[in-house]
């Protein structure tokens, strides 16, 4: 009868160690990244992307600190010496740099000073309307029944009401139009996208293999939504804000043009395209800066939003 000892033995003396065969300088394989880690790897290499984060960046860094790009007063104005005085390009970052306007204020100055507003209704009105229409998105669809179908219903009549109408007739009933007014006016009637999106997102989610374990295993109702269905219902909702808040800087330019938004003494885009309209013959210059600032910011938002979406859509890579 073989010996099992020294035959084990003489075995294991024939396998080196893994330690031994492995050449030097070799690397164990990179762990499997999950959808955020491949979307971030993928983001790092978009040039829209990194393009659209310099720009967001600066105008953030402007929206904060203003007086660190313009010392000059917004609403201070020269009737006597710079009614529409002409842009001075050479005078880079002075007073005068981009002319004055019909009440001889700083076009540059109220450039640098309007995009603080600008900023603020964006930034709070998409904040507003992805947590109000989120909740009610993933209420909706993980309760369904009579709560997906009242919710449902409550949704498809905001829906049904036409965005900017609807803002307008909303801020007619104000006497003073302030930044949180505007806020409030679009946030009340712009989460019903962000509603539908994450509604959306839930049923699908809901079906899945490691929602029905938590289940399984006793998980609360709160924990299942939060910590399992709510991060993996995230990304369309993400997708959705991004682009969206850059129409929501948009739409508050068109309410302020139309005199229904932020009215003087606010500065803001809007604002100063509206009362630049009747000078545009005889100062070009007060229409185009406000404009070209404000289809920047857009245009920055949008490109952000495109690069997070292709980034988080498997079937676009």
């Amino acid at each position: 009868m073989p010996d099992v000892t020294k035959t084990a033995t003489a075995v294991e003396d024939t396998v080196a160690p893994p330690s031994a065969t492995e050449p030097k300088g070799t690397h164990k394989p990179d762990k499997a990244r999950s959808l955020w880690g491949d979307a971030w790897a993928d983001l790092r290499r978009n040039p829209y992307f990194l393009v659209s984060m310099v720009l967001i960046a600066f105008l953030l860094l402007i929206s904060a600190w203003p007086t660190l790009f313009s010392s000059a007063s917004p609403t201070r104005g020269d009737l006597v010496n710079h009614f529409l005085g002409k842009p001075e390009l050479g005078k880079i970052g002075s007073e005068g740099w981009f002319g004055y306007d019909g009440q001889g204020r700083s076009v540059y100055a109220r450039l640098i000073h309007g995009t603080r507003a600008s900023v603020i209704v964006g930034i709070a009105v998409t904040a507003i309307v992805t947590v109000v229409g989120g909740l009610m998105g993933m209420i909706a669809g993980y309760f369904g029944g009579a709560w997906d179908a009242v919710l449902s219903r409550i949704t498809d009549i905001f829906f049904g009401i036409p965005f900017l109408l609807g803002a307008m007739v909303v801020l007619q009933s104000f006497t003073e139009r302030t930044v949180w007014v505007v806020v409030g006016a679009l946030a009340f009637l712009g989460w019903t996208q962000m509603a539908r999106v994450m509604r959306g997102a839930v049923i699908t989610i809901k079906q899945a293999d490691y929602v029905h374990a938590a289940k399984a295993l006793g998980a609360g109702t709160s924990r299942i939504l939060f910590r399992h269905i709510l991060p993996n219902a995230m990304a369309p909702v993400i997708v959705v804000a991004t682009i969206a808040l850059g129409g929501y800087i948009s739409a508050e330019a068109t309410l302020s043009y139309l005199g229904l938004g932020l009215a003087s003494p606010t500065v803001s885009w809007g604002v100063d395209i509206s009362t630049a309209v009747d000078q545009i013959r005889v100062a070009p210059h007060v229409l185009l800066w406000p404009s070209i600032m404000l289809s920047i910011t857009v245009l920055a938002f949008i490109m952000l939003g495109e690069a997070v979406r292709n980034a988080l859509d498997p079937k676009l890579r």
